[in-house]
């Protein structure tokens, strides 16, 4: 499925595993700056990530959260893609 221009394609994966994939309305980030969010047509990033918490939003309202360690996170033309050395399961977003 194509991401229209309210939402974004969103890749998750650990050096060892795919953790999630699927289409969002906004993604959070632990960058290496701070926290970041993501929404769609936002402008082209290119960040490392320190360990934390990616949070993502998906187009029915849930919301999937992940802990990670050490990574980057690229996005681009609506495609968000997330790569970290581990990720946890999948953790309460709360």
């Amino acid at each position: 499925m194509m991401a229209d221009k309210t939402t974004m394609q969103v890749t998750i994966v650990a050096s060892d595993h795919p953790v999630w994939s699927g289409t969002a309305s906004s993604v959070t980030v632990p960058a290496s700056e701070g926290a970041m969010g993501i929404l769609p047509n936002h402008e082209s990033v290119l960040a490392v990530i320190r360990n934390g918490r990616v949070v993502v939003a998906d187009v029915n309202g849930s919301r999937h959260a992940f802990d990670v360690e050490d990574g980057f996170v690229s996005f681009d033309s609506n495609k968000l893609t997330v790569a970290v050395e581990h990720c946890s399961d999948e953790v309460s977003a709360d």
